[in-house]
């Protein structure tokens, strides 16, 4: 999860969210390089008195001007489209779950399951346990196997909100009347924390979503207590 001075991303947990880490270095050093080549452009041309007459009135520099740019933009253009694509596929998921998005809480059903759902209400500060996260903690989390295709799909019962999970590289708006559908792989097991990310009213900061990847057979021993419970 996030830490306080933190600069970059959260550690990735998923193929997408690693992918988007690589094409966020990618594109920010295009970027630094752009900027050390400006900089020196104007450096330069502050700090002398010389000019070279070829570049004031020159066919070739303005190409070069034009041509670049335009070879830069295909370099992140491409891997962009090609991340977009691989966002938006779900071939053959393992578990499909439903997120249903309230004021201000959000609710979850295993649709494979004939009887399992629950409501996932944030944790108040006075209940938090030692070594909980104030403001991120749910009393029901949403428990997935790790390195299977999980599909969930998302809407909202009453105004809009957004399920968005950082480290795994989800975020999909949750809007009344209309079934959303994101995918994911949790490709290590861990709790993965997230909130929800379009302003809902006055406890917009106060439902959080909690993901936990578990090995298979846990996954397995969790929704068998679970359906027993209900």
């Amino acid at each position: 999860m996030a830490h306080p001075t933190q600069l970059g991303f959260q550690d990735a947990a998923s193929p997408v969210m690693e992918e988007l880490l690589h094409f966020h270095d990618h594109a920010l050093m295009i970027v630094f390089l752009i900027s050390t080549l400006v900089l020196y452009i104007i450096v330069a041309m502050v700090s002398t008195k010389l000019t070279n007459k070829y570049i004031l009135d020159s066919q070739e520099i303005e190409i070069v001007w034009t041509v670049l740019p335009a070879v830069i933009l295909i370099l992140i253009a491409l891997p962009s489209l090609r991340i977009l694509y691989l966002m938006d596929e779900i071939n053959d998921p393992h578990l499909t779950i439903k997120a249903m998005g309230h004021q201000w809480y959000w609710s979850y059903e295993y649709t494979d399951y004939e009887n399992l759902g629950f409501d996932s209400y944030m944790i108040p500060t006075q209940d938090l346990s030692p070594g909980q996260f104030r403001l991120l903690e749910a009393d029901h989390r949403m428990v997935v196997p790790m390195e299977s295709p999980i599909r969930v799909l998302v809407s909202a019962e009453d105004v809009l909100h957004s399920w968005a999970v950082p480290s795994l590289g989800v975020k999909m708006d949750a809007v009344p009347g209309r079934l959303n559908q994101t995918a994911f792989i949790a490709s290590r097991p861990g709790v993965f924390y997230g909130q929800c990310s379009e302003i809902c009213g006055a406890n917009h900061s106060f439902m959080p979503i909690v993901v936990e990847a578990v090995p298979l057979e846990h996954f397995e021993n969790w929704s068998s207590l679970m359906l027993e419970d209900a």
